[in-house]
């Protein structure tokens, strides 16, 4: 059994951080703007803030810190979902193996390029390749033959998979293949909620589950995305569950996660719970966002289409780095539409240029980077850059750079006036003189025709 995740500690941990006097509060918010990061016990602490001035001042320090870190640039991507066969029963997903109303599809090569294809159009360059676990349709073969069908295809640059638990060599194949980042959620850190919510399939294993990160680093795969669904137990736990997990990992490997994504569970149709068990309110949602971004301050944050537009707007200042935008979450969703094919409810409905324009209008610059990938600054190279607060040196100019080619293929002319808008005001941001000036260089480049121009 695995013994990274202490149960006891964490309970022990929260039991004492309840009722901890604002001076400390505040030392700990003030220590979190040094930008490295902060203990388990101190988050515990921070997870019971409730007083408004003080919840202020935590999410000043979110905002500082990732601007600091990551500069004022939001990460665009889409998921692109295979298949929605699965052979597990998780109470809380729509592609359940007991749900007799979802229409059951997966799809072919041929139907993924287009797929592909159709997100490409809309503008996206880095893609999320999704599907459910159905050994028998869709392993690690399905996977690497749909990324190697998209490279080829289309011009798609990052392909990211969120899959199952595999093998090493299963894992190795993906990284031959040219994944992006793995990415996986434990779903909930608690053993005993785990049980409950996944009573039956290969998905039942918590161990095996818990141990997939080890596996795929065994194999290569340097650059890891975690989550835990929020809403299935007391949140509190759950974040210091997750820490818990990054930390473990950190210390084996000197590695922490590229991603931290923070799902929030939605109904499904024909999901198997009556209702969502541990909900968590916006108020309770935005504390967790800005204490990720203190705790882990390196790393980037996703925010999916499950939240509401109005409301994913104001988490991009709290440390949300990296945002879906014109998602569909059923297998053939972007060519056509499915009915009852959805994994989860969908509450953000823009089209891709619209959110662009939206981000634009919150003083964001929009990026479609796939530099550090294709530059190989991932696992440890990242890690080096990020944690020492450098990064940015590197994504506000790939920022400017990636949209700038956004804005001449697919702008519309009210994208575009905003979008050029925003590139001079980034260029601003940019403090090295030289830097600046070679981006402004690429920039005129990209209006002659010039593509994949990044540092």
């Amino acid at each position: 059994m695995v013994d990274f995740i202490k149960e006891d500690i964490i309970f022990s941990l929260l039991e004492r951080a309840n009722n901890t006097d604002k001076g400390e509060i505040r030392n700990i918010i003030d220590k979190a703007r040094d930008c490295k990061g902060l203990e388990l016990s101190e988050v515990a602490k921070l997870l019971f803030v409730e007083d408004k001035e003080l919840l202020e001042e935590l999410y000043a320090a979110a905002k500082f810190v990732k601007n600091k870190v990551y500069g004022k640039r939001v990460v665009l991507f889409a998921p692109l979902y295979t298949s929605n066969e699965c052979t597990n029963n998780c109470l809380y997903c729509g592609f359940r193996r007991d749900n007799k109303e979802l229409h059951r599809r997966t799809l072919g090569l041929s139907e993924i390029v287009e797929e592909a294809k159709a997100m490409e159009a809309q503008g996206h360059k880095r893609i999320l390749l999704i599907c459910g676990e159905d050994p028998r349709k869709t392993n690690a073969k399905h996977m690497t033959d749909a990324m190697e069908a998209i490279y080829k295809n289309t011009g798609i640059k990052r392909i990211n998979v969120e899959a199952a638990p595999m093998k090493i060599e299963e894992y190795k194949e993906l990284k031959n293949a040219g994944i992006g980042t793995y990415v996986i959620f434990q779903e909930t850190y608690n053993r005993e909620v785990y049980k409950k919510m996944h009573p039956t399939g290969l998905k039942a294993d918590y161990d095996w589950r818990i141990t997939a990160i080890d596996r795929a680093f065994e194999a290569g795969i340097d650059d890891v995305g975690v989550g835990a669904l929020l809403g299935l137990y007391d949140y509190r736990f759950e974040v210091l569950g997750l820490l818990m997990h990054v930390k473990s990992f950190e210390e084996r490997y000197g590695v922490g996660p590229h991603t931290i994504s923070v799902p929030r569970l939605r109904p499904a149709l024909g999901w198997g719970l009556d209702k969502i068990p541990h909900f968590v309110d916006d108020d309770d949602f935005r504390k967790i966002v800005a204490i990720y971004r203190l705790a882990v301050p390196y790393t980037g944050m996703i925010l999916s289409t499950r939240e509401r537009a109005e409301f994913r707007d104001e988490l991009l200042s709290l440390g949300i780095s990296q945002i879906s935008a014109g998602s569909k979450t059923s297998p053939g969703g972007y060519k056509e539409e499915e009915e009852k094919a959805d994994q989860f409810e969908v509450s953000d409905h823009r089209s891709l240029p619209q959110m662009l324009e939206t981000i634009c209008e919150n003083g964001y610059i929009p990026s479609f980077c796939t530099a550090c990938y294709r530059r190989c600054r991932t696992g440890e190279a990242f890690m080096e850059y990020a944690k020492g607060g450098e990064i940015h040196e590197f994504c506000q100019p790939n920022a400017i750079l990636t949209f700038k080619e956004n804005l001449v293929d697919y702008g519309t002319e009210s994208l575009r006036l905003k979008g050029e808008a925003m590139i001079k005001k980034a260029l601003l941001d940019i403090h090295d003189d030289k830097m600046r000036s070679l981006t402004e260089e690429k920039l005129k480049d990209i209006e002659k025709g010039e593509r994949d121009i990044y540092f």
